[in-house]
């Protein structure tokens, strides 16, 4: 049985053990353990999903509650995939948000078909401005 939840205290350790176990480690600084502690620490909505006492999948969000919702970071753990558990964390977010809140996010190159399953829509109005 798999527990969400939004007040989990994940240490950056676990946090970097799991995106490695995951698609997104691919595209996220796992080798920085203090760019992790910040993507952490200011994120301002974490759903994480557990099985027992192993963090399985992240939902990290930054927010203003009302208006848009930027999902930052969605992370399953490979083996744990094509259980839900991605789409939950998803559902799991939505409801910590106001009832007009819209969720905005980049896909990764290996995610991309998979928000459209889930009812996103696609827009290609996104840009980026790297360091």
């Amino acid at each position: 049985m798999i527990a969400y939840k939004d007040d989990a205290n994940i240490s950056v350790g676990e946090a970097i053990n799991l995106y490695a176990r995951s698609t997104l480690g691919e595209r996220r600084p796992i080798d920085s353990p203090e760019t992790f502690e910040a993507m952490l620490k200011h994120a301002n909505l974490t759903v994480s999903a557990w099985d027992g006492e192993k963090l399985v999948g992240i939902s990290r969000s930054l927010t203003d509650f009302a208006y848009v919702a930027y999902l930052a970071d969605l992370a399953v753990d490979e083996e744990y995939q094509r259980q839900g558990i991605g789409k939950q964390l998803i559902e799991e977010t939505k409801t910590r948000l106001g009832p007009n809140c819209m969720i905005v996010l980049l896909a990764a190159p290996k995610a991309n078909e998979y928000y459209q399953h889930i009812g996103f829509e696609h827009n290609p109005r996104a840009w980026m401005l790297k360091k």
